[in-house]
């Protein structure tokens, strides 16, 4: 996929505040600082389309940006932040709940883990929602270049076993350092957003 035109469209909470649902979306999940900013902005080749942040928690709406004005790329809030209250905790939990269960342009939900660490609840009640939810799910394992080549394959299934995932080579591993699995995340796009235009 070349990512021509890439552009913030909007934040929302609510679907009233969607943008009009005409074109496929992908959205992309994770826990707090597992760097999804940083996927989004490598993905595009941008340095700033999403908002990296210093302090976890910074997204705390839905924001949708515009790919090629054929798209949607949707960057859903982080979970899992202790310093975040419970209350405003259960009103993410409940907003992407919403947005899961309404949005009928949405292809898929890429999930993004870290890669040196054991899937946490929070994961798995995150993956065990879009099953719910009958929502395709692709599996980011990020940060990959913390971990050695020949390690990343137990690390991997280490994530699937917890994830209920049966095949770990399903799950890519990817690092915004040194480009690991950029190409293979492409392609998995490419195939997650055209995929029914194909069958059509």
């Amino acid at each position: 996929m070349i990512f021509r035109k890439t552009e913030f469209v909007i934040s929302a909470v609510k679907p009233l505040q969607y943008p009009e649902g005409t074109r496929p979306e992908l959205a992309v999940a994770g826990r707090s600082n597992v760097g999804k900013s940083s996927l989004i902005n490598k993905l595009v080749n941008r340095k700033a389309l999403a908002k990296v942040g210093g302090k976890p928690g910074k997204t705390q709406t839905i924001n949708f940006f515009n790919i090629n004005d054929e798209w949607y790329l949707v960057d859903l809030p982080g979970y899992g932040y202790a310093k975040v209250s419970m209350e405003t905790r259960a009103q993410w939990g409940k907003m992407m709940q919403t947005y899961f269960r309404t949005r009928e342009s949405l292809r898929g939900v890429i999930q993004l883990v870290d890669i040196r660490h054991q899937p946490t609840e929070d994961d798995k009640t995150m993956m065990e929602m879009l099953r719910v939810n009958a929502i395709p799910v692709l599996v980011i394992a990020t940060k990959a270049d913390k971990i050695s080549r020949g390690q990343r394959p137990k690390h991997l299934k280490v994530i699937a076993d917890a994830l209920n995932i049966p095949d770990w080579r399903a799950i890519i591993p990817f690092s915004t350092e040194d480009g690991t699995g950029s190409e293979e995340l492409n392609q998995a796009i490419d195939d997650i957003i055209y995929e029914k235009e194909a069958g059509e």
